[in-house]
């Protein structure tokens, strides 16, 4: 998993994955488990995307997917990616060497806290993760006509502000619409010119859209676009669409979450199948060899804030269950 999180977070989010891993291979080593494969753990660097707004950096360079150009992107201080490097004492130039040969992979494993409220709503301490739900940010512009609070006349306004908010209850109610458990969300909303007194002339809002099939993704956005065409024609606003953020859903191999539910079995777990909303590093590592995740539960759902937590017997739980799909898949390759 990941080594980093976000500004002001818990201490769980990714960094228990990676220490987990380190004490499955402990105990392998301990119980003189003999594996016929090299056990590698791995703790990525930057998965949040937060000094560099780049997502899955670390895990992006093992699968061969590392963009040079992001070398170039530089941070809230004007230190760009490739300074922050030499700094640290890496070079640059050597990011290739970080990609592993997808011909000698057999697979990864990835355990997380769940970040979310479905284990703790069904009293589970783990779930096996069935999907990544894939992604997609955009940037709606609708731009109206700036006028007097108090001379404009309802009937002739052209408020980019009121679009916007009609926009965004009309995307809440598409997504609770949906079958298969999409979600969309507008997280923010900037209003032009901004004054009390002024009729908003220019409004953007952000859109967050996610589905664990991107065909379901898909046909959400086609749903929202269409209704943001019909609000701006209702109200005689120009409608701008730019996207910033695309990922594509991943699935979790098959093999490996039955490998869990037999391990989950042999440690006395239920083992409730669930999607990931949030997007982790299997996602990058899925182009080069099958990948699963467990979840952990998270108390109160609570992620990437100072209360995140989890439950002792719940990560020892995991460690069990982790370790004994580790013994089943080496009696499985014989």
């Amino acid at each position: 998993s990941h080594l980093d999180t976000v500004p002001n977070a818990g201490a769980f989010d990714g960094i228990l994955g990676v220490l987990l891993g380190i004490e499955i291979a402990a105990l392998a080593h301990t119980l003189k488990l003999d594996l016929p494969f090299h056990l590698d753990v791995v703790g990525f660097c930057d998965e949040e995307g937060t000094r560099f707004a780049t997502t899955l950096i670390g895990s992006k360079a093992l699968a061969n997917e590392f963009d040079p150009q992001w070398l170039n992107i530089e941070d809230t201080n004007g230190i760009t990616m490739r300074q922050a490097m030499l700094d640290f004492g890496l070079n640059p130039a050597n990011y290739a060497k970080a990609a592993l040969n997808k011909n000698e992979l057999l697979g990864y494993w990835e355990t997380h806290i769940e970040q979310g409220p479905v284990l703790e709503s069904v009293n589970q301490a783990l779930g096996i993760v069935t999907a990544i739900a894939g992604a997609k940010r955009a940037m709606i512009t609708l731009t109206g006509q700036s006028g007097h609070a108090g001379t404009t006349p309802m009937n002739l306004r052209q408020d980019s502000l009121a679009g916007c908010a009609e926009l965004t209850l009309a995307i809440e109610q598409l997504a609770k619409d949906a079958s298969n458990g999409e979600v969309a969300t507008v997280g923010q909303i900037q209003a032009r010119p901004g004054a009390t007194n002024v009729i908003a002339g220019k409004t953007t809002i952000s859109l967050d859209a996610r589905a664990q099939s991107d065909d379901d993704l898909a046909i959400l956005l086609n749903a929202i676009h269409t209704r943001a065409d019909q609000i701006a024609t209702s109200r005689n606003l120009t409608l701008d669409w730019q996207w910033t953020h695309a990922a594509d859903a991943v699935a979790c191999d098959t093999k490996i979450q039955h490998l869990f539910t037999s391990a989950c079995k042999l440690n006395n777990q239920a083992s409730p199948s669930l999607a990931s909303g949030a997007g982790h590093d299997a996602m990058a590592i899925a182009p080069i060899c099958p990948v699963g995740m467990l979840f952990i539960r998270s108390p109160g759902g609570i992620s990437h804030h100072p209360a995140e937590a989890v439950i002792d017997s719940d990560v020892t739980k995991a460690l069990s269950v982790m370790y004994s799909a580790l013994v089943l898949y080496v009696k499985e390759l014989g």
